[in-house]
């Protein structure tokens, strides 16, 4: 089950490599990251999306634009890019491999911040790793703002910095509340800020192997996520909690490193003045935030039920290992079961992936909704599971259907809003996934702390994913009247112009008959 994020400004549409191309008269270029970017010509951002396929689509419409400007050079698909490449792949495993193994790092802390007294610990202490991932989806629309404006390299290293800072603070607090401060919101906004143009720089530098590129990117989240959570358990069963975070830290240092390798790509001589110069130029507020996004009610259903689905989402990554810990003790490696997770979901973004480029337009939403019942289902037998057997082939199911929600998240995006307004759409809806995605841990932890099991926390875990899949359901039915009626107000306008067009022909011809009748003598 990897987070939604590990795609979402990721797995977006519209190729950036599309940004170079020539502005419509009437748009006013942007500076990202020593290119010019159009506003009408496709997000940068999403453009670095896995698996979509819209990048040509959005370069078609650039290049529709048209104008005397001279285009930029393309993208090199190879050379410093394999290097790019490489960090963004590092980025993408310590950031969510760091948080998928949270499981880990919540019994660690249970055992040594709990005591017998505290009958709301599972509570208090799910709120670390909630926080931490609800901030990284909080921040997203904030840090594709600062990534336009300042430069992927700018905002990738500052952001490790300050998620360096945050981990190494978390090994030297005596209590759980400072950690709701240091790793909950500080660690995870540094790494918000490092992760988004991690996927954002891909587009700048590839661009036939986009698809490619991003595969073996996001494919740094699994490799992480099935191998760290063993060697967390090593080390903290060796050197202990802190010291462990301070190892975690290496993970922070070598992505700071990794940031400096995002080096912008300057697309002419205009661009190097500029950037001599240092010229700076904020952009009107209505090109920061574009909410026209909402008026489209098929992503305002999308935005609203995909955070409805969450709400159980993250419960398996945080308490899974626990709950293991008390159905089965220490007989078992509970370890295995994020092992089957990360596997199975990166298999299911590959297969999903290819099979939704088979699936026409807005009804891609359909593999959300079978991928949010399966979601919900598994949660719900997880209760249900008395042999360790079961739970593996459960985490299975639950990882493969994990990576089918995933891999399709910008494809649909695009669908529903185009490539203009995708990077925007991404974003804002990853700002309202942090709310049920923050939420629902402490919620399942408390329900530990007060029934002495979480047979009830997953259970009900399993009931959001199928009441979201519900709602999905109408999307598809929705845009395709929204499509009829746009295409009906496009022939009305059509017809009414042809008949202003013949009456003004009409007119003429009246005006003129008079005359030329006077000229022949008539």
């Amino acid at each position: 089950m990897a987070p939604v994020s590990e795609q979402l400004a990721p797995q977006g549409a519209g190729d950036p490599a599309a940004a170079p191309l020539p502005c419509p008269a009437a748009a006013e270029p942007r500076r990202e990251n020593g290119d010019e970017w159009c506003p009408g010509s496709g997000s940068l951002e999403a453009a670095a999306a896995p698996g979509s396929d819209s990048g040509a689509r959005a370069a078609a419409a650039g290049g529709a634009a048209g104008s005397a400007e001279p285009a930029a050079a393309e993208p090199p698909d190879g050379g410093w890019g394999w290097v790019v490449m490489l960090a963004a792949m590092w980025c993408n495993g310590s950031v969510f491999g760091i948080q998928n193994s949270c499981g880990v790092l919540f019994v660690s802390m249970l055992q040594l911040f709990g005591s017998a007294e505290d009958t709301q610990l599972a509570f208090k202490t799910a709120w670390v790793s909630s926080l931490s991932m609800g901030m990284i989806f909080f921040c997203s629309p904030i840090v594709s703002v600062f990534t336009d404006l300042f430069g992927c390299r700018k905002v990738a290293v500052v952001g490790a910095a300050v998620g360096f800072a945050g981990l190494l603070s978390s090994s030297f607090v005596s209590t759980i509340e400072p950690l709701y401060f240091t790793y909950g919101i500080v660690f995870a906004c540094g790494c918000s800020f490092a992760y988004q143009p991690s996927l954002v720089v891909l587009g700048y530098y590839f661009k036939k192997r986009l698809g490619l590129v991003n595969g073996i990117v996001t494919a740094g989240s699994s490799l992480f996520t099935v191998s760290l959570p063993f060697l967390l358990r090593v080390l903290i069963d060796s050197v202990g909690l802190y010291n462990t975070l301070r190892v975690l830290c290496i993970l922070m240092f070598v992505l700071f490193l990794a940031g400096f390798t995002y080096k912008p790509l300057v697309s002419g001589a205009k661009d190097k003045e500029e950037g001599k110069k240092g010229k700076f130029r904020f952009p009107p507020e209505k090109k920061i935030f574009n909410f026209s996004v909402f008026k489209v009610t098929s992503y305002r259903i999308w935005a609203f039920g995909i955070p409805a689905a969450l709400f159980g989402y993250f419960v398996p990554y945080v308490h899974l290992m626990k709950h293991v810990k008390d159905r089965f003790g220490d007989s078992v490696p509970e370890e295995v079961l994020l092992l089957c997770l990360g596997i199975t979901s990166g298999i299911g973004r590959l297969i999903f992936g290819r099979v939704a480029d088979y699936i026409p337009g807005a009804k891609k939403v359909y593999l959300q909704v079978t991928s949010f019942f399966f979601i919900g289902l598994m949660s719900m037998m997880i209760p249900l599971c008395h042999v360790f057997g079961g739970l593996i082939a459960v985490c299975l199911f639950m990882g493969l259907f994990d990576g089918c929600f995933i891999c399709i998240m910008a494809p649909i995006a695009f669908e529903l809003v185009g490539a203009q307004d995708v990077s925007q759409a991404i974003g804002f809806l990853l700002g309202l996934m942090s709310i049920p995605m923050t939420v629902g841990p402490p919620i399942a932890g408390l329900l530990r702390d007060h029934l002495g099991t979480y047979d009830v926390a997953f259970y009900l875990a399993g009931v959001p994913p199928l009441i979201g899949g519900a709602i999905l359901c109408f999307i598809p039915w929705v845009h395709e009247r929204q499509k009829l009626k746009e295409r009906a107000k496009t022939v009305d306008g059509e017809t009414t112009e042809k008949m202003l067009e013949n009456e003004s022909t009409l007119v003429s011809d009246t005006a003129e008959k008079p005359v030329k009748e006077m000229e022949s003598g008539f």
